[in-house]
């Protein structure tokens, strides 16, 4: 099951549904949509109507990215899922990865990741300043937290089902764009294997971003308190011998 969150994505959530299938009859799709006031609900519950491939979970307004992600989850665990991608509505997410990253997560990892600062990956049409923010930032947490991934903030991801299944869903509290952070976090405290594919990211194509200076703070402001945190996967990883 594939997890695209929308608010707002009426210009791209049709083309990105139809690229998303195409890659293949493995991947369904599900969107948590926020009340979206441009209609792009209605626009997907038309799709689900015609194709059982296509799922949309409604809820009642802006309730943010992290909580949108878990629902997703839990619905996909719900319906036996085995493997739980994630991804932007906005094509900055490239379809075309979604194939790698299931095989990846299939054959040598737990967590595939979708990397724009490995070689081989890269962003386009970012300014310099958008791009030193970006690598700051994930600096900033993998230093902070000790993580062997470079792209810390990247959401397009591909996730064995059993890790969702054995993380605290309940207990994620990030509810931006440091849900990325956070998850990361977890899986790598709980003995999860990351491993990174390189992506081009390109700028939107369609719609405005969510991101925002507050953002940017909050995300901060949760890894400073994730370093302080105490490892709830501690006994998981003494299971495994980590």
């Amino acid at each position: 099951m594939v997890v695209v969150p929308t608010y707002n994505e009426a210009e791209n959530i049709t083309r990105l549904i139809a690229a998303v299938l195409e890659q293949g009859p493995q991947f369904d799709v599900l969107v948590v949509d926020d009340g979206s006031p441009d209609g792009t609900g209605d626009m997907v519950a038309a799709l689900a109507a015609h194709n059982s491939r296509v799922q949309l979970l409604r809820r009642s307004g802006k309730l943010g990215l992290g909580t949108a992600y878990v629902a997703g989850f839990r619905e996909g665990l719900r319906q036996g899922y085995q493997y739980m991608c994630e991804m932007d509505a906005d094509f900055s997410h490239q379809p075309g990865y979604l194939p790698v990253l299931l095989a990846v997560a299939e054959r040598a990892a737990d967590v595939a990741l979708g990397s724009r600062n490995v070689p081989g990956g890269r962003v386009e049409n970012w300014s310099r300043l958008r791009q030193l923010i970006s690598r700051g930032g994930s600096w900033y947490a993998r230093t902070l937290l000790g993580l062997p991934i470079r792209d810390v903030t990247g959401g397009y991801k591909c996730f064995r089902a059993s890790v969702l299944q054995q993380l605290d869903l309940a207990a994620i509290n990030a509810n931006g764009y440091g849900f990325q952070v956070e998850m990361n976090y977890r899986c790598h405290q709980a003995g999860f294997r990351i491993h990174e594919i390189p992506i081009v990211f390109p700028d939107r194509v369609a719609g405005q971003s969510k991101m925002s200076q507050q953002i940017v703070w909050e995300a901060a402001a949760l890894v400073l308190r994730l370093r302080v945190s105490p490892n709830p996967y501690k006994r998981v990883r003494l299971a495994r011998g980590a």
